[in-house]
C-alpha cells in the first residue's frame, strides 16, 4: 500500500480498559484511516496478548519487552525469555520492535537506588537484544531523557522512538543525532501544554511521529475519558494546525516517519 494512512505508534490495546473491544477499536480506527496500530508489551505476562491481537486485526502489529513500570517484579528469566520470544519471532512480519522499555525517575518507587539500578540494568540488556537483532526500540523517558540517552549511546539499537517526548530542544536533537524519532499524542492537545506544543511546532516535522499512548494520555476532547487510536487522525490535525499546514502533509510526513524508524512496518502496510 503506497497511500500514505495514519499510524499510530504506540497503543496499549492489550490493556484492561478496552475489556473486550480491542479488536472492535482496531477496526473503528480502521475505518477512520489508521492503517496501523503498534501494539507493545510491557511484560512477559502479556507477550502472547499483543501478539494475538496483532494477528486478528488487520492493521495492527506487536512489539515485544519489559516496561520500566514492570521492572520491579520482573526476573533476570524474563530477560532470558525475551531474547528467545524476539529471535523465534523474527519470522512473524507483524513483529516490528523492541519496546516498550526505557527508564521511568517519575514514580517515587522507581528512583529508589536499588530500583534504579535495577531499571537501567533491564534496559541495557533490552538495548543489547535490540542490536543483537537489528530491532528499533520503543523507549519510555519519563523524566530520564538524558539517562536514556547515556544507555543509547553506549548501545546502539537500530534507532527507534522516544515514546511521548516531553524533554527540551537540546534533548530531542540528541535523539535526533541518534537516529531517533519522537512521539507525539494527545498530551500537545492542551492548550496549557506549552513545552510540548512548541516542541511538535518548532522541530523538524519529519523527525516527528504520531501516537495514542491509548488507553493513556487522551486529547483535551477525550479527557479524562479513555483515549483509543480512533483519535489519531484528530490529534494528527492538531499538529498541522498548529504548525499551520494541511492536514494531508502532516499524515504523509508521519507515515513516512514511522516507517523509518521502525522500518519492519514496510511489509505489512
Amino acid at each position: 500500500m503506497t497511500a500514505p494512512l495514519w499510524i499510530d505508534t504506540h497503543c496499549h490495546l492489550d490493556a484492561h480498559e478496552f475489556g473486550d473491544e480491542s479488536l472492535a477499536v482496531a477496526g473503528r480506527a480502521g475505518t477512520q484511516g489508521v492503517g496501523m496500530i503498534v501494539i507493545p508489551a510491557v511484560e512477559r505476562g502479556n507477550f502472547d496478548v499483543v501478539k494475538r491481537l496483532a494477528d486478528g486485526a488487520p492493521n495492527a502489529s506487536y512489539a515485544l519487552g519489559i516496561h520500566p513500570i514492570c521492572v520491579p517484579r520482573a526476573s533476570d528469566d524474563d530477560l532470558l525469555e525475551l531474547r528467545r520470544r524476539v529471535e523465534a519471532s523474527l519470522g512473524d512480519p507483524r513483529f516490528v520492535a523492541i519496546g516498550e522499555i526505557g527508564l521511568d525517575f517519575f514514580i517515587p518507587m522507581l528512583c529508589e537506588p536499588a530500583m534504579r539500578e535495577k531499571q537501567e540494568r533491564f534496559l541495557r540488556e533490552q538495548l543489547r537484544i535490540a542490536r543483537d537483532f537489528d530491532l528499533p526500540v520503543l523507549t519510555h523517558v519519563r523524566r530520564s531523557q538524558d539517562q536514556v540517552l547515556k544507555h543509547l549511546r553506549q548501545i546502539r539499537p537500530n534507532g527507534g522512538i522516544a515514546h511521548a517526548f516531553n524533554g527540551s530542544f537540546q534533548q530531542a536533537q540528541n535523539f535526533i543525532d541518534l537516529g531517533f524519532h519522537l512521539g507525539f499524542g494527545g498530551a500537545m492537545t492542551f492548550t496549557r501544554a506549552l513545552q510540548i506544543r512548541r516542541l511538535a511546532l518548532q522541530l523538524p516535522l519529519d523527525a516527528i511521529v504520531l501516537e495514542t499512548d491509548a488507553p493513556d494520555i487522551a486529547p483535551s476532547w477525550v479527557h479524562p475519558g479513555r483515549n483509543s487510536p480512533e483519535q489519531l487522525p484528530a490529534i494528527g490535525h492538531m499538529l498541522a494546525e498548529l504548525r499551520g499546514i494541511a492536514a494531508d502533509e502532516v499524515q504523509a510526513s508521519t507515515y513516512r516517519s514511522a516507517l523509518a524508524a521502525i522500518p519492519r512496518l514496510a511489509a505489512i502496510m
